[in-house]
C-alpha cells in the first residue's frame, strides 16, 4: 500500500514517484512535523512568558505597597 500525502488540499499517492520524489515527500513530512512542534513550543513559551510577567507585576506591587496580592487571591 502506498503512502499518501496532501498538497494544497489535493491528496496524492507515492506510487509512481521516483526515489527522489519519495525523498522529497519524506522531507516535506519532516518539515511539517517540525513546524508543528515549533508552533507548540512557541505557544508554551508564550504562556510561560505571560506567567512571568504576571508574577513580576505582583512582585512590583508588593514592593511598592507592601501588600502581597498573591496571598489575597490564593485559594489557601
Amino acid at each position: 500500500m502506498s503512502e499518501r500525502f496532501r498538497i494544497d488540499g489535493v491528496e496524492y499517492a507515492t506510487d509512481g514517484l521516483s526515489q527522489e520524489g519519495r525523498d522529497l515527500v519524506a522531507r516535506l513530512t519532516f518539515a511539517r512535523l517540525t513546524l508543528q512542534e515549533l508552533n507548540n513550543q512557541q505557544a508554551l513559551l508564550t504562556k510561560a512568558k505571560n506567567a512571568y510577567i504576571a508574577d513580576l507585576k505582583l512582585e512590583i506591587v508588593q514592593g511598592r505597597t507592601g501588600v502581597d496580592l498573591g496571598s489575597l487571591f490564593s485559594d489557601d
